[in-house]
């Protein structure tokens, strides 16, 4: 089995790939001081839950937004897995040549999205991420990686507002009852929902408008549930995006 760990600035979240079939995956919250040895004992234990081992786990891969962590995942793999676990950065084959000023400035996440969206979709294509920021990354239809937009997220937005705001309260994400709100928390719903759903639209289209083509967009992420279906511009939402686009990467480096 493969396993494939996606490590956030708020999440991380990994799978086990057995050939095609994605298995089992799971989500927690990141903490930056792991070290290896909590790192290894976290994934035990999550993976007894579902009856794997770490002897089911004969390859494995690691992107990260997390500097510190990275290290760590690969020592843990060393460590409790038995192999040297691939880390997503300078040096490994993607398949995908990029066409950025600093290729090396180029987040992990970032990356792989890419990957997968043009495995999936072929080039044109887009792909946005709503994860601690929002990520929208382009491919061209020769299938170069172009570059894209990077915003603040929709809970650091939502944070600062009620955090700024002394008499505006924390909210949790629902669907608005209309644009207009009656009441301070379907305001702040209406400009949180309604207003990340245009902010999409109109990058999307500027992103298309300079591509010259209507290139198909696909969303990920834990948040895309709250926002895409007030969108117009996304046409799929996949899940499990990442985890499919270190699987490709692995693959291309086997």
């Amino acid at each position: 089995m493969l396993l494939v760990v996606d490590v956030g600035n708020t999440q991380t979240h990994f799978g086990t790939y057995r050939g095609e079939e994605l298995v089992e995956h799971w989500r927690f919250a990141t903490e930056r001081s792991s070290t290896a040895d909590e790192i290894g004992a976290a994934l035990r234990n999550l993976l007894e839950l579902r009856q794997v081992s770490f002897d089911d786990l004969r390859a494995s891969i690691v992107s990260s937004t997390v500097p510190q962590l990275e290290p760590e995942w690969v020592s843990m793999a060393e460590r409790y897995l038995g192999h040297r676990m691939l880390a997503v950065g300078p040096g490994l084959k993607t398949g995908m040549p990029i066409r950025i000023d600093n290729p090396r400035e180029l987040g992990a996440d970032r990356l792989v999205n890419a990957v997968a969206a043009h495995d999936l979709l072929g080039g044109p294509c887009i792909s946005v991420d709503f994860g601690t920021a929002v990520n929208y990354d382009v491919v061209s239809p020769e299938g170069d990686y172009l570059g894209g937009v990077i915003a603040p997220g929709v809970e650091i937005s939502l944070d600062a507002l009620t955090s700024r705001g002394a008499k505006l309260p924390r909210i949790d994400l629902q669907a608005p009852r209309a644009a207009i709100g009656k009441g301070t928390v379907d305001a702040i719903r209406s400009g949180i929902i309604f207003g990340f759903a245009a902010q999409v639209d109109g990058l999307v289209a500027r992103i298309r408008a300079e591509l010259g083509a209507d290139a198909p967009t696909i969303a990920t992420g834990g948040l895309a549930q709250h926002i895409v279906p007030y969108t117009e511009t996304i046409d799929r939402i996949d899940d499990f995006l990442t985890l499919r686009g270190l699987k490709l990467l692995h693959e291309r480096n086997a």
